[in-house]
Order: structure tokens, then C-alpha cells, then sequence
């Protein structure tokens, strides 16, 4: 027999490749629920040209009036923060916060999560997720589908993303995958 995981009653998480589309479908999604939207980003902003530049291009895609909220280390707190009925939430994207965790700078004052603290923010964000009012949509990277990373430190990022995405997929009623920018109903 299997367990049931619990759902999230209007969770949205939208899978794809680099550039293929997914964080313009899920802006797409908070655009159509109608909702205010706060924006949670998960990017952390560095001096590096290329991701100033990244970030710049998301920002002017994004509508002017949304609510962006720099989430850090604590996205679990920013949903907590920002979800409630009658607005969206759009999460973008877990593939950086994960970084935050099992890559911080070299200057982050807390270092690398181990495997039994990055359990438990997993545990707290699975948690979080299922209870939250208002609409939820969650953006993630794909990158499982390529060859097996060289170094421990790369395949250990590559797995944990992947249990991420399988854990808030199961939490998820709704399920995109995008390619080519085209999304693909992948569950509900």
C-alpha cells in the first residue's frame, strides 16, 4: 500500500530546461489567476556581469505592480509571509535556492547545509507548501535528464534538485513541463 501524500489544494510547479520557457509560462499562470502577485526570488544578486544581467532581464519581464520579495535561505518563511487568499505567489526558482544551501559564497557565515540539516528545510518547505492558502506556482529546472555531473560536490546538487522536484511534484495537484515553451500537462 502506498502512503498518501497530501496536496496542496492550488499548487502549480512548473519543470523545464534551461531557457525553455517555464519562468515566462508561470508569470504567464499568475498573470491569468487575475491575483495581486508577490514574486519571490531566489536569485542571490552578485557582482557577476552575466548573473546581474539574468536577473535584470527577469525583473523587466515581470509586470511593474507585482511585489518582489528577495527570499534568501528561508523560502518556507517568505511563503509563510506572503500566501493568503485571493493572491498568487510565484516562486522562481528552486534550482538558485538550492544553491543558496548546498553552494553559498564563500563569505555566507553559515557554509554548506549538511544532509541532515538540508532534510529538514526540505521537510519544512514540503510542510509549508501543503498548507498555505491562495494560489502557489513553483518553478524548477529539469537537469536530470543530461549525463552524470563530474565531482561529488556537482552530483550531490544534481540529486538533491531531483528529490526537490520529485517532493513538491507530489505535493503538486497541477504539474508543467515546459519545452520549447510549450508546456505539457505532466499531472492534473
Amino acid at each position: 500500500m502506498t502512503d498518501l501524500v497530501p496536496t496542496s489544494p492550488d499548487l502549480t510547479f512548473v519543470l523545464g530546461g534551461a531557457r525553455s520557457g517555464k519562468s515566462a509560462f508561470a508569470e504567464g499562470l499568475a498573470v491569468q489567476s487575475g491575483l495581486p502577485v508577490t514574486y519571490l526570488a531566489t536569485a542571490a544578486v552578485s557582482d557577476e556581469p552575466e548573473m546581474r544581467a539574468r536577473i535584470a532581464h527577469h525583473r523587466a519581464s515581470r509586470p511593474a505592480h507585482w511585489e518582489t520579495v528577495e527570499v534568501g535561505r528561508d523560502l518556507a518563511g517568505a511563503l509563510r509571509d506572503t500566501a493568503r487568499e485571493g493572491h498568487c505567489v510565484l516562486v522562481d526558482c528552486l534550482p538558485l535556492w538550492l544553491a543558496g544551501w548546498l553552494c553559498p559564497p564563500d563569505d555566507h557565515p553559515d557554509g554548506p547545509a549538511d544532509d541532515t540539516q538540508w532534510q529538514g528545510v526540505v521537510d519544512t518547505l514540503a510542510a509549508t507548501l501543503v498548507s498555505l492558502p491562495g494560489k502557489i506556482v513553483v518553478v524548477s529546472n529539469e537537469i536530470g535528464l543530461g549525463v552524470i555531473p563530474m565531482g561529488s560536490v556537482t552530483r550531490r546538487y544534481v540529486d538533491e534538485l531531483g528529490r526537490l522536484n520529485q517532493r513538491v511534484a507530489a505535493l503538486a495537484p497541477h504539474v508543467r513541463f515546459v519545452v520549447a515553451g510549450l508546456p505539457m500537462a505532466v499531472k492534473g
